[in-house]
């Protein structure tokens, strides 16, 4: 297809997927061609347990180094829904205060895990009362709150997703995507199954893929995520933002994953072989 302009997004990456100095994380985002970092935890420390000094040392560190935050990849929202709602609140402050220091709006949030066997039904009320004390706080601070579709919380299916946002109806509550996960939870297509329902409140992309039989998390376009369809509406709509590498390539867990330099640059890799078929840079 030929492009009438040309089409960039802006590449981030999760800087605690390459190592948890903040240092070298920057460095291997850098030497991948990445602008910008997406911020979940730095020498070890999740950024809501960060203190002034350490969150002063790392806005300094990203300054120094022209490095720029994406987001915050806040945990706020994964914790079991039957806890007091209030928790959640006085954590998103504190992940304020990071997102303010570190100069970007945008806040990673999750929509609540539950107990073993208890319908996801059940939760709708709790989870949508929680949301909006989340994006009351948000609207107040000028913040803009990501909803990831996780596995295992309210909004992992793209239908719970979008009852999730029109709910709220907060524009303080935005969608970021991400593909291996809806493979993770059982949508067979993500991108035929969802993307059109929640485009339109879609202001984020997080690159990973996963095969559908086994659940492994692959490098983009490696899976049954349908990654490239995804990229290549983005790119049709308009797109113009953030894409941001989380590979979990060596491992994952509850809070996060890890991947280690070599394995990031390989879904760096694999991912700039995808933009560029479609004729999407970036910078």
């Amino acid at each position: 297809m030929t492009q009438s302009r040309a089409v960039t997004w802006t590449l981030s990456g999760f800087g605690d997927e390459i190592d948890p100095d903040p240092a070298v994380q920057v460095a291997v985002l850098k030497a991948l061609g990445a602008s910008h970092i997406e911020v979940r935890s730095a020498w070890g420390t999740n950024v809501v347990d960060l203190s002034d000094d350490q969150l002063s040392t790392l806005a300094a560190l990203l300054a120094k180094q022209g490095m720029q935050a994406s987001a915050v990849a806040s945990p706020i929202g994964k914790v079991d829904v039957s806890l007091d709602p209030e928790l959640e609140v006085q954590r998103l402050r504190r992940i304020i205060r990071v997102a303010h220091a570190l100069g970007t709006p945008n806040i990673r949030v999750f929509s609540f895990f539950r107990g073993e066997g208890v319908p996801v039904e059940s939760t709708r009320d709790d989870v949508m009362l929680r949301m909006r004390l989340l994006a009351d706080e948000a609207e107040r601070e000028g913040v803009l709150l990501l909803h990831e579709n996780e596995k295992d919380i309210y909004g992992d299916t793209p239908e719970r997703v979008l009852d999730l946002v029109e709910s709220v109806g907060s524009a303080a509550l935005r969608l970021a995507w991400d593909s291996a996960n809806f493979v993770q939870v059982g949508v067979a297509h993500p991108h035929d199954d969802g993307y059109a329902m929640l485009r339109p409140y879609l202001d984020y992309l997080q690159v990973k893929d996963a095969v559908a039989a086994t659940g492994a998390v692959v490098p983009a376009g490696e899976g049954d995520g349908q990654v490239l369809e995804t990229l290549t509406a983005l790119r049709d709509d308009g797109y113009t933002g953030f894409a941001s590498l989380e590979p979990h390539l060596d491992e994952a867990h509850a809070l996060g994953g890890f991947s280690g330099p070599a394995a990031f640059g390989q879904a760096a890799r694999a991912f700039s072989g995808l933009l560029s078929g479609i004729g999407v840079g970036t910078k």
